[in-house]
């Protein structure tokens, strides 16, 4: 593949087994949710079932509201690999280390990754929503 600007992100970068759970889980989920509703509806069948309606339900509408905004504030499309795909992508690998950094409780570097992904101003919304997510998927593994 010739990279151009348009599809740099989709570089691999990696491969899933060498991510942490938590880095993993957040690309899977990220393909997952930008594959189409029926597996969408695994994203929250799993979340609820692990973690209850109520817990589900919040860490849901966090990761919704987070791919959301990437998708109407972000410096570009995030470039996804194939549902079933080894890889990790460059903007997925971007993705998992800002979600495991927000969970982490790193919020500077959580919003620095941020900027990489949003505008700046959309960064703290962000950033408290991988954090929200984050969390959830720290109690799901």
């Amino acid at each position: 593949m010739t990279l151009t600007p348009e599809n740099r992100g989709g570089e691999a970068g990696g491969h899933l087994h060498d991510y942490d759970a938590i880095s993993a889980a957040s690309v899977v989920y990220l393909r997952m949710w930008h594959n189409g509703v029926a597996t969408q509806a695994n994203v929250i069948t799993d979340t609820t079932n692990t973690l209850g309606s109520v817990r589900g339900g919040r860490a849901v509408e966090a990761f919704a509201e987070l791919c959301g905004i990437c998708a109407r504030h972000g410096r570009r499309p995030l470039c996804r690999h194939a549902l079933h795909c080894k890889c990790v992508g460059a903007d997925e690998a971007c993705f998992a280390h800002f979600i495991a950094t927000a969970a982490e409780g790193d919020r500077d570097d959580a919003m620095l990754m941020a900027i990489l992904l949003v505008r700046p101003d959309m960064a703290p919304i962000l950033t408290s929503l991988a954090t929200d997510f984050g969390l959830a998927l720290k109690q799901l593994n």
